[in-house]
């Protein structure tokens, strides 16, 4: 783990070497952590009155089949959107959070399987780090009775040596020993954040996850509680996991990352060569979303997703990231452009849902469906009003006509008919298989990682070149 951002140059080069050589090295072992088809679902609609109401339970896919490793002393990041499940996962990993279903070992063991002594020493050897350095502190408690709350608990040493081994961290985390009797509402979010580190680290353990820990603080704190970290991980042989939405800070910090989307993992590797080369669309425009320093760039095109996240009540079929990718593969002999077909695409998701209003149509109005079916001799003024509204560009043949098909059925209201009519056309293989994590062997040796997406699989016609989308 290091938060030095990479100089270009001999040594530079001979450093980035022995990294790579290093993080083959704790590869060569078994992982610290391994975490199989891990799955966290909340229900709704569970109370004893929906059941005596006969209402059926919705499940929200929080987590949704996560598998990865995590190799001692090394430090995995967890990337993507708010809400993607990467909290959950780091909660449900610890056991912070019981699983719907899967397998998490730690050391060999699986850790739902522990209780009693076996649990307790787990809990000294894995410990987390909040996001919040606000909330995750007892305002009531001192500092110092904060820090030493985990030994007492696990009784750990006489009072003495516990005050000692307390004084002796919050040194170590860059506090004064003066500061022992002071609450948390007399420090900095900064102070704090170190103060949560210094509780995480009482108990010496052997893994860290770390939820967003720089995500409140300021970006000069940033810095200093990232270079405090890494100066833990060398001292104390630790590991994490850090939970971030900051790439830049993923970049530097990290030895590999795994990037998190809707409940799932869509693409894991070496950070310099997930960067440098990313595999996955969803990859691309996170990349693409981060603000670049350098003035050359002031003008670069940033190629922004299109639509909303789905919810993980209802998640999508097939590749849950098809309803905003702007690689998605048009049926076999299709001839269309990419851009043309992500519109026909998003067209059919709003028809799907019957989320185009209806009741207001045309100039003024015109149209109002709640009035009636629109008259035979009006369906053509008809479509030609909803394909101005909903329609950027002008579609080439035969596409303009299934589309105007397909708006003609909302005249009278038929949304499945809409629907059909273009699901027939453009049903793609990113709706109708679910794309599986596995390693993409059809790039060069050195970029051979674990991807889940369809272009990586048998190449399906019609799939768009991985290249062109770095052009």
């Amino acid at each position: 783990m290091s938060t030095d951002t990479p100089q270009s140059g001999t040594n530079a080069d001979t450093d980035a070497d022995t990294d790579d050589d290093a993080a083959v090295e704790r590869r060569s072992h078994e992982p610290l952590v391994r975490v199989r088809n891990l799955q966290k679902y909340f229900w709704e609609n569970d109370s004893l009155l929906d059941r005596l109401l006969g209402n059926d339970r919705v499940a929200v896919r929080a987590v949704d089949g996560v598998s990865f490793d995590i190799y001692e002393g090394e430090t995995l990041g967890l990337v993507g959107e708010s809400g993607c499940g990467k909290s959950t996962t780091g909660e449900t990993l610890l056991r912070l959070q019981e699983p719907t279903d899967g397998r998490v070992e730690f050391e060999g063991q699986n850790v739902y399987d522990l209780a009693g002594e076996a649990l307790t020493e787990f809990r000294t050897d894995a410990q987390v780090v909040f996001q919040d350095p606000f909330s995750s502190l007892d305002p009531r408690m001192t500092i110092g009775d904060i820090v030493q709350q985990p030994l007492d608990i696990h009784d750990v040493g006489t009072e003495d040596e516990r005050r000692e081994r307390v004084r002796d961290l919050l040194e170590r985390v860059g506090l004064s020993v003066d500061q022992l009797d002071r609450y948390p509402h007399e420090f900095s979010g900064g102070q704090r954040q170190r103060i949560g580190i210094a509780r995480a680290l009482a108990l010496e353990p052997d893994f860290l996850v770390l939820d967003e820990p720089t995500s409140a603080l300021d970006v000069s704190v940033q810095a200093q509680v990232l270079n405090l970290l890494d100066d833990l991980q060398d001292e104390f042989d630790l590991t994490y996991l850090l939970i971030s939405h900051d790439l830049s800070v993923i970049r530097h910090v990290c030895d590999r990352v795994a990037v998190m989307y809707l409940g799932e993992i869509v693409e894991i590797g070496p950070v310099a060569d997930l960067f440098e080369v990313p595999k996955h669309p969803y990859t691309k425009a996170l990349l693409e979303s981060v603000p670049r320093a350098s003035t050359d760039e002031r003008e670069r095109d940033r190629e922004t997703l299109t639509g909303d996240v789905p919810s993980p009540r209802d998640p999508p079929s097939g590749c849950r990231f098809r309803t905003r990718c702007p690689a998605v593969i048009p049926p076999e002999d299709l001839e269309i452009e990419q851009e043309t077909y992500r519109e026909l695409m998003d067209l059919r998701q709003r028809i799907e849902g019957e989320d185009i209003s209806l009741e207001s149509v045309g100039e003024d109005g015109q149209f109002a469906l709640e009035d009636g079916p629109v008259p035979e001799a009006d369906v053509p003024a008809f479509v030609a009003a909803l394909k101005e509204r909903l329609l950027d560009r002008d579609l080439p043949s035969p596409h303009d006509e299934i589309v105007e098909e397909a708006l003609a059925e909302l005249a009278t209201s038929d949304w499945d008919a809409a629907a059909e009519r273009l699901r027939a056309e453009y049903e793609s293989v990113c709706e109708r298989a679910h794309p599986d994590l596995r390693t993409d062997e059809q790039s060069a040796p050195e970029q051979h990682r674990p991807v889940a997406c369809h272009l990586y699989g048998e190449s399906p016609p019609n799939a768009v070149d991985p290249s062109s989308w770095r052009e």
